[in-house]
């Protein structure tokens, strides 16, 4: 990014490398002010609002650009100057200035449309020019949102005459501030419009973090194409690359600006390398969200890249994919595919370590797909069980993989993410509240509302724990015991290979589906390899004692979306204590 301020579906970047404003009379005379007077003139007048209806009328100048820089000129002399005041000294002001009741109006509302924004701030590691010179990032962000408050305050205090008796202290700077590095890997050949886009190093996010994002599910599986998609479609100063390790996996995933949020959201969800960790190495996946391509019709796909030993994803620029699920679900479909092609089993579900009271710790998996109750379960599990649990360590929460065990006892389960991203609706109601401060949130008003919390520290998920429960999650199935356990391989690879559930409103799927091996990030797209992969491991559970089973947690019957997984918690609770 080299401009120091730009604005783009209603997602604000400030290059506090390019420009950093650290007094009141800089914000007013800076390019970035006078555009998002710009936007809020033209906003107004499209609605033809009572805002622009008194600007238009009370302001001398009969053109846009002439009415922006009257605004400027009113509100630095707001800065100085009481309204009276200003009415004395400045006749041309007199007729806009007379009615304090439209001006408090105007100042609120511009206040507000900038608060309604996005809004991120840049800093460049490598290049340290006129702008932030010597402040830190975090306190360059703290000062900022300051700053802005100042400012507003002084301008609106000065136009009523008088101090207000109730102040508030709302978030007024940046949503999220990042650091990025413009360090170089070595881009093989088809790849070289990537070269130069900045490397996110840091992220600063300021809670709670809300954004709305147009979509609130996703649709469809990602296709595999055979030859490379990426073409020079990127323009470097609206890109960024977030350097991911996914599970043990390098990952570099390359976002347009326009999906900034979701961009930032991925701190929440995986382990940011550090730069000794990406530089000059290649990264086992590369992943382009919001290409410019010039066709119509959404593209999710990826391309094994043999040639250059890369798993690449690619999805181009659409108001259809403004969904953080397509940039999650892309990234561990990618990561699945190389677990596989590795002979690894990729598992989509959620695993626990639990550590008794007594000392005694048992290891669960509890696999399925999108709304099928695995993590519901165990957050009720981890409820009723404070006085048995000594310490609840989370493997992963969506999606991890089963390896072999080095000693040839138990499979070893391992994670991906640091992260979950759960429905609101499935959680208990006051748990956002008491995570808010760690959250970040999208479309909270909305169905399948949803939140990115971090669950797990990276050397938790990357360790590696011997599986003692393997369980499917059935949520569809009234009838039944809440756990029941198979006696062979293939009884249990029947039920797991089939993936049965009832869709709830995370996709758009609906009714009673099915999905190879409830996932279809990875496995679905390689069945015939996948299928060798369960035979294989499923012998070896019940080779080395893993006790294979389903819990039914009737998340997806109605009326029992609470009370279902709280009664199958209750009875794994139970089947841990006589293990």
């Amino acid at each position: 990014m080299q401009k120091e301020f730009s604005i783009s579906n209603d997602k604000v970047l400030i290059n506090f490398t390019a420009k950093y404003c650290n007094t009141s009379e800089k914000i007013l005379n800076s390019y970035g002010f006078r555009k998002i007077l710009e936007r809020f003139i033209k906003k107004g007048r499209h609605k033809t609002s009572n805002y622009y209806k008194y600007i238009e009328e009370n302001m001398i100048e009969d053109n846009e650009n002439k009415i922006v820089n009257d605004l400027i000129q009113v509100f630095k002399l707001l800065l100085v100057f009481k309204r009276e005041e200003i009415i004395k000294t400045n006749p041309k002001y007199e007729s806009f200035l007379s009615n304090q009741d439209e001006i408090i109006k105007i100042i609120e509302d511009i206040y507000g449309f900038w608060r309604k924004l996005e809004r991120y701030t840049v800093i460049h590691n490598s290049r340290i020019n006129d702008g932030l010179e010597n402040v830190s990032f975090v306190d360059s962000n703290i000062q900022f949102s300051q700053l802005i408050i100042n400012t507003y305050r002084r301008i609106e205090e000065n136009a009523l005459g008088i101090k207000p008796k109730v102040y508030r202290q709302l978030p007024a700077g940046a949503n999220a501030g990042i650091i990025v590095n413009s360090i170089k890997w070595k881009y093989p050949e088809g790849y070289e419009c990537l070269n130069g886009v900045p490397i996110i190093d840091s992220v600063l996010i300021d809670p709670p973090f809300i954004s709305y994002p147009k979509k609130i599910k996703r649709d469809g599986v990602f296709s595999e194409v055979f030859e490379n998609p990426l073409k020079d479609k990127i323009n470097r100063d609206h890109w960024f690359c977030f350097p991911a390790k996914i599970g043990t996996l390098l990952a570099f995933i390359y976002f347009h600006r326009d999906f900034m949020a979701h961009g930032i959201t991925l701190c929440n969800l995986f382990e940011i390398a550090k730069e000794n960790e990406y530089k000059d190495t290649k990264p086992d996946i590369v992943f382009v969200f919001g290409a410019r391509d010039n066709i119509e019709n959404t593209r999710t796909i990826f391309y094994d890249d043999k040639e250059n030993d890369i798993m690449l994803g690619y999805i181009n620029y659409s108001a259809n994919i403004d969904y953080f699920g397509y940039m999650k679900k892309m990234a561990l479909t990618l990561h699945n595919l190389i677990m596989i092609k590795r002979g690894y089993l990729p598992i989509h579900g959620a695993m626990v370590n639990i550590v008794a009271k007594d000392g005694s710790d048992v290891n669960i998996v509890i696999m399925g797909d999108s709304g099928a109750g695995k993590s519901e379960s165990l957050e009720a599990f981890r409820e009723l069980g404070e006085e048995y649990i000594s310490d609840m360590t989370v493997i992963f929460d969506d999606m991890g993989v089963v390896k072999p065990n080095p000693s040839n006892d138990k499979p070893m389960g391992y994670g991906t993410e640091i992260g979950a991203f759960v429905r609101l609706d499935d959680l208990d109601p006051g748990y956002a509240f008491r995570e808010i401060d760690r959250s970040i949130f999208m479309n909270p008003d909305k169905t399948n509302a949803r939140l990115v919390i971090p669950v797990a520290s990276y050397s938790d998920i990357i360790k590696g724990y011997p599986i003692d429960l393997f369980l499917y999650a059935n949520n569809y199935d009234k009838s039944g015991d809440e756990l029941s356990f198979f006696n062979s391989p293939e009884e249990a690879v029947k039920v797991f290979r089939s993936g049965i559930r009832m869709a709830k409103e995370t996709t758009t799927e609906k009714g009673l589906v099915t999905t190879f091996f409830a996932n279809p990030f990875g496995p679905v797209q390689k069945e015939k390899e996948t299928d060798k992969l369960i035979n294989k491991y499923f012998d070896k559970f019940f080779e080395t004692g893993v006790k294979v089973g389903q819990i039914r947690t009737r998340l997806g019957i109605k009326g029992m979306e609470k009370s279902g997984p709280k009664n199958a918690a209750i009875k794994l609770l139970e089947a841990i204590k006589k293990m």
